[in-house]
């Protein structure tokens, strides 16, 4: 019979969430302040233990859903930071994710209740440990993602201009985006849905409300490069 694998050190295995949302044209981070030591009180990512009876995924989705209400979440695994010395509290493994919600649909007395914030990602304050590389290579990903799929069916209303899309892309990448350029290549990939009605902020023309399309397996960019 087949001995248990003899363990010589523990290792405790945590996730962390960079759960990122959008509002007043910023890109936004959940932060909350850590309550537990060693860095207690100061500015973390949203995460917590890995139980022994789930997986990192279901632990992220655990945790996500607890401290926003929502369930369903988007979310992918970013990277596995190892660094023995990583926490001064101990040998801890971290499985980072990054997850895009709707800010406006989620529980804001469930955050408020773990202590949570909104920061914009462009003015974050101190984060504790290695979270800061967390959010760089999470912004990374979530980059890469946007270049390659049309992104915003987490983050956006239901119906949005193109305005609102292309301010959306110009947070995502911190750039601004040419008005013309970004429309011609949006609405080539024939993913949204034009509606009857018009915003009326702006011109005095208005500005065409869309939506994206149902199916979401049509929504999947896999071998199309989007080089806005």
């Amino acid at each position: 019979m087949q001995q248990p694998y003899h363990l010589k050190a523990k290792h405790l295995v945590a996730i962390d969430d960079t759960v990122f949302g959008y509002e007043n044209n910023e890109l936004k981070l959940l932060l909350f302040k850590r309550n537990l030591e060693p860095a207690k009180g100061q500015w973390s990512l949203v995460g917590g233990w890995v139980d022994p009876d789930e997986s990192c995924e279901d632990a992220s989705c655990r945790v996500l859903t607890s401290i926003t209400g929502l369930k369903n979440i988007f979310m992918e695994q970013v990277k596995v930071f190892s660094k023995p010395d990583r926490d001064p509290g101990g040998r801890v493994i971290s499985v980072v994710f990054y997850a895009l919600i709707d800010i406006q649909k989620h529980n804001h007395q469930l955050s408020d209740q773990f202590g949570a914030q909104w920061w914009p990602a462009t003015k974050l304050p101190k984060l504790i440990f290695d979270h800061q590389e967390m959010v760089n290579c999470a912004l990374n990903n979530l980059q890469i993602k946007a270049s390659r799929d049309l992104v915003g069916r987490d983050l956006l209303p239901e119906e949005f201009t193109l305005t609102q899309l292309r301010q959306l892309y110009n947070s995502i990448f911190m750039k601004e985006f040419d008005p013309g350029n970004f429309r011609k290549k949006i609405l080539s990939l024939n993913t949204l849905q034009r509606l009857d009605k018009k915003s009326k902020n702006g011109s005095k023309k208005g500005a065409y409300f869309y939506k994206f399309k149902d199916d979401k397996e049509e929504l999947e960019f896999k071998e199309r490069i989007v080089n806005i």
